[in-house]
């Protein structure tokens, strides 16, 4: 059983560590690493105790970049729009 679930809100980014972190009763700091939450890892570890904590998160603030959505111009398939002047 994890120590706390916390929002990923609650957590600050650290850029020297590169990783999401939260402060750990030991006095060390939880982790968890983009890369970590892009493949649906939810646990942030402390290095320094066994403790851990469970990250809430919305998976897909962190999903890699996705390709623009393109809007339906209700075209036939094959059909193209033609520019009027």
């Amino acid at each position: 059983m994890s120590y706390d679930d916390v929002e990923i809100e609650d957590m600050e980014w650290n850029d020297e560590i590169q990783a999401f972190t939260y402060p750990c009763p030991c006095g060390d700091l939880f982790q968890i690493t983009k890369a970590e939450l892009k493949i649906g890892e939810d646990i942030a570890r402390c290095p320094s105790c066994s403790l851990y904590i469970t990250v809430v998160y919305n998976p897909e603030d962190f999903q890699e970049d996705q390709p623009p959505q393109t809007q339906n111009l209700g075209l036939a398939k094959g059909a193209s729009a033609v520019k009027v002047a």
